[in-house]
């Protein structure tokens, strides 16, 4: 005769198929947070591509379609067919007081900036303000309200992103002593000089006062300064370029030789 079941022998299958059903539980939960997991995956690399690129592409569309609403670029004179190109001219250098423009309104684009080192083809807009939503992000570089304007008296001070967005500051660091920073308003041309550079805490505003690190300091030079995020990729720092102004020129005349390649 076969033995009846005890108690415990009756337990055993309810027990292993709760037990399944647990197991089936905790593997469909493993499934939706692997699956998720995947998406966040997809959505964050698809931020990054849009950051770190699609915004690259958008900001140098934008600010190139900026500078040439501006009208700025004389049209070359024609040359007739045979004749020799004509040697490249360039502005007569004056050092006396330039005339200097009033501070326009908030994003309003006033100047372009050219910087030879980083290529013959760079150009960027100015614009009013450095706030990211109105100037910053949709046009490049932004003047720090307040500050000097192109060939004032003072700090002609200027901030622009080091990544994404056109990056019109990507390349700080490659700048020495000496490199030309050529600041184009609609009636002048303003050539300045680099003089140093240095690296910043974010609170270090006193590199855009008047006198670039001394607080309450009477101006008695034409300064620039460019600012920008520090290391690449992070706002832990600001790396800073100081110049002084070397010479400016009417806008009627040539491009200073520093962009024009003339004598």
């Amino acid at each position: 005769m076969t033995a009846a079941p005890t108690r415990g022998d009756r337990a055993a299958p309810v027990n292993s198929s709760r037990g399944a059903r647990s197991r089936q539980v905790a593997l469909g939960a493993t499934g939706v947070l692997g699956e998720l997991m995947i998406t966040l995956g997809v959505l964050l690399l698809a931020f990054i591509v849009w950051q770190l690129w699609w915004t690259d592409v958008q900001g140098d569309r934008a600010q190139a379609q900026i500078v040439a609403d501006l009208h700025w670029t004389p049209s070359p004179m024609p040359v007739p067919d045979g004749a020799p190109s004509p040697t490249p001219s360039s502005a007569t250098p004056r050092h006396d007081a330039p005339p200097v423009m009033a501070e326009p309104g908030h994003a309003v684009t006033f100047a372009t900036l050219f910087v030879p080192r980083w290529g013959k083809d760079y150009v960027r807009p100015v614009s009013q303000g450095v706030d990211r939503v109105g100037v910053l992000d949709p046009k490049g570089i932004g003047h720090y309200v307040g500050t000097a304007m192109p060939g004032g008296m003072g700090n002609f001070a200027i901030s622009g992103h080091r990544t994404t967005y056109g990056k019109p500051f990507n390349r700080i660091a490659e700048l020495v002593v000496g490199d030309p920073l050529v600041v184009r308003t609609k009636d002048n041309w303003f050539v300045y000089r680099v003089t140093s550079t240095e690296i910043v805490r974010p609170g270090d505003v006193q590199v855009i006062d008047p006198v670039p690190g001394k607080p309450g300091g009477v101006p008695t030079k034409r300064s620039i300064t460019l600012t920008t995020c520090h290391p690449m990729f992070s706002a832990r720092q600001r790396f800073i370029v100081h110049g002084v102004l070397d010479y400016w020129a009417p806008a009627a005349d040539a491009a200073p030789a520093e962009i024009s390649g003339g004598a």
